[in-house]
């Protein structure tokens, strides 16, 4: 079995994650594990609970995992990119219930990326029904939130700001510094 290395995009709502992953998958020529939860939210409404957040978090792991069975399976790449993990899923949960499920924390703890894209909240906040912070102050909270978090573990990190062209260009610039390393 080939040696996957996994780019994960985090960062508050609107910063451009799911761009960020389409573009650098077409770059790079390999596939993207888009985020689970607005699937779940499309189908099951914007009002979720605690113990949604849980169903929301297995089911980004099982696609994360499905996606990396079908690069290595097809043997074409050893690059996978992954719009948020479980340190998203842990914001969520600490941010608006006070508390994050143990399997969260304990997939944080495992799993392991060669990577993490920080999306910072400098773009302009798009609508989107299934947003829910478009308070600027809010943002910029969360992504704070998210830099301590990645700032603890040992996968190296680097903020994504600016333009979409500066975005994809640090993207790639770190992503191809770390395949030079492997």
């Amino acid at each position: 079995m080939s040696l996957i290395q996994k780019y994960v995009a985090i960062g508050p709502e609107s910063t451009g994650k799911s761009t960020l992953c389409q573009n650098l998958a077409d770059y790079f020529q390999t596939k993207w594990c888009p985020e689970f939860a607005r699937t779940y939210l499309e189908s099951h409404g914007k009002e979720y609970t605690y113990n949604d957040l849980l169903t929301i978090a297995h089911g980004q792991i099982d696609a994360e995992d499905a996606y990396t069975r079908d690069v290595i399976r097809k043997n074409q790449h050893d690059l996978l990119i992954i719009d948020t993990d479980m340190h998203v899923m842990r914001v969520w949960c600490e941010y608006v219930f006070g508390n994050c499920h143990k399997f969260i924390l304990d997939q944080i703890a495992q799993r392991d990326y060669a990577g993490y894209l920080l999306c910072a909240p400098d773009l302009p906040w798009e609508a989107d029904p299934l947003r829910e912070y478009p308070d600027q102050k809010i943002r910029n909270e969360l992504f704070l939130y998210y830099k301590e978090l990645i700032s603890s573990q040992k996968s190296p990190w680097i903020v994504i700001e600016g333009n979409y062209e500066k975005r994809i260009s640090t993207a790639i610039n770190f992503i191809e510094k770390g395949k030079d390393i492997l």
